[in-house]
């Protein structure tokens, strides 16, 4: 048994419900099924259709009400809970048959993928079931076009990548909300980019940090990101197509056998052929309709 899970993450307003939906519909059009399940408690509204929803489990607003915690005090307790009742989430994925392909829209509180251990507890969980799970880290556009938060995001891309230890793709969304040739400019340079800009305004004192900083991105590539467009279909694919490659999707699935067809004997005949007949005296040769 082999399936296949998209994790996605990324911090609060990237479009992570967003990016659900349209790969859902993308999916749609390709003939293809991809499944979604909301794992997001605090959750007021997403238009994907919803194989299943936490919420069934556990409410973020019913726990603030009930132990007077704020909202990501409630968030955690929340994902704490789930793990604790791990079943329930095992009994939603049953569901699904072999070779089935899932998208899980996580919650956008940051510190779940960064340093807590919450999420990678429910990581090793679905890869010993048997799972074949990929991070799918989400930025805004609009953060890459300011170097401080572009710094930020990069560095929060690395600790969900050393927290999670699950093959990762970055995904910059909202790009048809961005001008994407300056995203472009600035991902071919990333780090040396990120340099010059902080450079400028940044104390003299921090330059040696964001050269460090942008070492780590430049020298090692450990983070790289692709971008999407919603409104691009060759994007989409794109995107799909590198999450399919880390999670080795497709590598396993056995060909589909072609439906068997009866066959017509006179549809493939000859015109003329309908009036072959056997007078039984079969001397090696055929008789036609024309040669009557």
């Amino acid at each position: 048994m082999v399936r296949f899970i998209q994790l996605v993450i990324g911090p609060a307003g990237v479009g992570k419900s967003s990016y659900c939906k349209v790969m859902q519909e993308h999916a749609d059009a390709s003939h293809r099924s991809i499944f979604v399940g909301n794992l997001d408690p605090a959750a007021e509204y997403f238009e994907y259709r919803a194989s299943f929803d936490v919420r069934d489990l556990v409410k973020a607003d019913d726990v603030m009400e009930e132990h007077g915690l704020g909202p990501n005090g409630a968030l955690i307790y929340c994902m704490e809970h789930l793990i604790r009742n791990l079943e329930w989430l095992y009994d939603q994925l049953d569901a699904f048959g072999e070779d089935d392909y899932l998208i899980l829209d996580c919650p956008g509180q940051v510190e779940l993928y960064s340093h807590l251990p919450v999420m990678k507890r429910l990581v090793n969980a679905l890869q010993m079931s048997g799972y074949r799970v990929a991070s799918v880290y989400l930025l805004d556009a609009l953060f890459v076009l300011e170097p401080a938060k572009f710094i930020s995001g990069c560095m929060l891309s690395l600790s969900c990548m050393l927290q999670l230890e699950l093959p990762h793709v970055n995904v910059i969304t909202k790009c048809d909300m961005a001008d994407k040739a300056a995203i472009e400019r600035i991902l071919d340079a990333e780090g040396a980019w990120m340099i010059n800009s902080m450079d400028q305004v940044s104390n003299p004192k921090l330059r040696s940090l964001t050269h460090a900083i942008g070492g780590v991105i430049d020298d090692y590539m450990l983070v790289s990101f692709t971008m999407m467009d919603i409104n691009d279909e060759d994007s989409i694919n794109d995107v799909l197509g590198k999450i399919d490659y880390v999670l080795q999707y497709g590598e396993e699935l056995e060909p589909k056998e072609p439906k068997e067809e009866e066959y017509d004997e006179d549809e493939y005949n000859l015109p003329g052929q309908r009036g072959q007949e056997d007078d039984g005296d079969n001397d090696g040769t055929e008789r036609y309709a024309w040669d009557d």
